[in-house]
């Protein structure tokens, strides 16, 4: 019998710890590693033609399964690649596990034109770093990287497998190791919290993370019921499980002239596994800090804890069990409302998506200032998921449902994604064609960066000029959205007017496999 090698090592040792996919865009390092999942067919693999799309992937996949998937990425080119949405996994504190690839050790002194220093370009974007030397280390390296990984709240790990290491012949593969779980709530943070909502004029819970999902929300409708205070989430989460039957958790507005009225009727903030609500940006002559001044913030619990352990005693402390929380009604739009002739708008929009969310699905939105109206026109839709890229970082949309939708097979995913920051991550069309992947791609096509004009007025800066305009418009050339999505196997439509919005939105809710609209705005 043929001894393994560091590579079947990796395999075996991730198998064992429950990692059951891996994200794919290999190159010459990484070469063992693709042996040995084609030997072992222990872990599916799922090819992404750029690492922002496997990065992206896994962050969904994470989110929805709840355990970490792997990334297998080339070289520190490959990872830097992938940075930015493994940047907004780190933010929504998802679990994912980069495998990047590195030259055999004795390469590495010659400065090979593809050297570079992983763990310097790794570290700002993961919680644990590591290059394995060996490979009798391989497994043992492995099993701490998906403990790592795996441990509360969710974690970014990146291990570095040198080409000699994953090569050369072992014994010997790592044992799974339990990941770390929350700290137990603070007793005396409980007390201060139950103390602060009795005294509290007018307070609100500005909450994030596993409060916002499964029927954990309902203890927020608790307290709500007990006290009266506000509940609000930040502008991006990880994930709210929301709509009609469910307790509705209003969201802070990403622009700062909506969002500083909305928390300065508030004496009192309790922090649930969010920090203090700052500005996406900072802007001349307004704020960082979005509390008004003078505001009680207190801490319930940071994310490092049990949010809904705290939640429960907090509870307990209020005197609260019993109380009632109010939940959303189902309460869809009778029509779209428009003719069937006019123009697409924001209001017909919101009508006709909030119409055909099916049942238990799963929403990723990077609709950015279409969007804007979307989270209060959906909160009566039928029960659905919300997964936001959190760390604004965009081109997340489209890769999270290529996740999402791998980790959830028999659920509807539905991507909200808006035409310039669909550009990013276009490629992940072809990797919902190629696995089949029951996505409905709704894309809105303003043909242009329109966020950036009211960014530009935000920022004080001058009124754009022609310079200015042509570097936020989309439309010299105009982008082909549906021609671009069936070149990579993806079934498309485009609507021009309202009267076309609900038929192409039923269809490609109806029909399996991936299909894109493109909504002409």
């Amino acid at each position: 019998m043929n001894r393994m090698n560091g590579a079947d090592s990796l395999v075996v040792t991730l198998k064992l710890a429950g990692v059951d996919v891996c994200f794919t865009n290999p190159g010459t390092s990484e070469m063992h590693f693709v042996a040995a999942l084609d030997r072992s067919e222990r872990i599916r693999c799922v090819l992404a033609l750029q690492e922002n799309v496997a990065t992206g992937a896994a962050d969904g996949y994470g989110r929805m399964a709840g355990k970490p998937a792997a990334t297998l990425l080339h070289l520190g080119p490959g990872l830097a690649n992938g940075l930015a949405n493994i940047h907004n996994a780190k933010k929504a504190r998802a679990p994912m596990l980069n495998i990047v690839g590195d030259h055999a050790t004795y390469h590495v002194k010659f400065n090979a034109p593809l050297t570079s220093d992983i763990e310097g370009i790794a570290r700002p974007v993961s919680d644990w770093v590591k290059t394995t030397q060996k490979s009798d280390d391989v497994g043992i390296d492995a099993a701490v990287a998906t403990r790592e990984a795996a441990s509360w709240p969710g974690r970014i790990a990146t291990l570095i497998l040198p080409a000699d290491a994953s090569w050369s012949p072992t014994d010997l593969i790592g044992d799974p190791l339990i990941p770390e779980g929350p700290a137990k709530p603070d007793p005396a943070k409980v007390e201060a919290a139950a103390k602060a909502l009795k005294s509290a004029k007018k307070a609100a819970i500005f909450v994030t993370g596993m409060p916002l999902q499964d029927d954990n929300p309902l203890l927020l409708g608790k307290i709500k019921a007990a006290t009266g205070c506000d509940v609000i989430a930040p502008t991006a989460n990880r994930r709210i499980d929301r709509g009609a039957g469910r307790f509705n958790v209003i969201r802070l507005p990403y622009v700062l002239d909506h969002s500083i009225p909305m928390l300065a009727q508030y004496d009192t903030l309790i922090l649930v596994g969010a920090p203090e609500p700052v500005g996406f940006f900072a802007y001349p002559n307004k704020p960082s800090q979005l509390a008004p001044e003078g505001c009680n913030i207190v801490e319930l619990a940071s994310h490092a804890e049990n949010t809904v352990g705290a939640l429960e005693l907090l509870i307990e402390a209020l005197g609260a069990g019993d109380a009632e929380p109010e939940v959303t009604p189902l309460a869809l739009p009778d029509d779209v409302g428009a003719m069937a002739g006019d123009p697409v708008d924001l209001d017909n929009l919101c009508r006709a998506i909030a119409m055909t969310i099916p049942e238990n699905a799963i929403i990723c939105d990077e609709s950015i200032t279409t969007g804007r109206h979307f989270y209060p026109a959906f909160a009566t839709a039928r029960p659905h998921t919300l997964l936001h890229v959190t760390g604004g970082a965009i081109g997340g949309g489209l890769p999270l449902a290529v996740g999402a939708a791998i980790a959830c097979p028999d659920r509807k995913v539905i991507v909200l994604q808006s035409d310039g920051s669909g550009m990013y991550t276009n490629q992940a069309l072809w990797t919902m064609a190629r696995e089949d992947l029951d996505v409905a791609v709704f894309l809105f096509s303003n043909r242009s960066y329109k966020i950036l004009v009211g960014e530009m007025k935000g920022v004080g800066a001058a009124e754009p000029g022609p310079v200015a305009r042509d570097m936020f418009s989309l439309d010299r050339p105009e982008i082909e959205w549906t021609g671009l999505a069936r070149s990579m196997g993806v079934e498309a439509q485009r609507v021009t007017t309202a009267g076309e919005l609900l038929p192409a939105f039923e269809r490609a809710i109806a029909e399996p496999g991936p299909r894109l609209v493109e909504i002409m705005l």
